[in-house]
């Protein structure tokens, strides 16, 4: 009998996915203090506006970000701050712990 992968389930794996990309993540760390101008992203980032423009709808997509039109400039914005406790959670002993049980499988 095959097994039912809940929507729930789906929906989390579409948010992890768009948090797996380091791009993605330096945008949201920069967005963390507060809404930018994707003026303000683009040099932050260091990618060219339509390869931000592309992480910034898959952001989107997921509930991640919103933005807002004010002028002729598009601002972004975290929807809600306990994204954070997701990339936070990954510590950097978590990821030395992960990293070591890879190179013990690999030895």
């Amino acid at each position: 009998m095959p097994s039912q992968i809940s929507n729930t389930n789906k929906f989390k794996a579409k948010i992890f996915k768009a948090l797996s990309d380091p791009v993605r993540l330096s945008i949201l760390e920069f967005l963390r203090d507060g809404e930018k101008c994707v003026c303000e992203i683009i040099p932050h980032v260091k990618q060219i506006q339509p390869v931000v423009s592309r992480h910034l709808k898959i952001l989107k997509e997921t509930g991640i970000v919103i933005d807002r039109k004010e002028g002729n400039r598009r601002l972004y914005s975290i929807t809600d701050p306990q994204i954070f406790r997701v990339i936070d959670g990954l510590t950097p002993e978590l990821v030395n712990e992960f990293t070591k049980k890879i190179i013990e499988q690999i030895a």
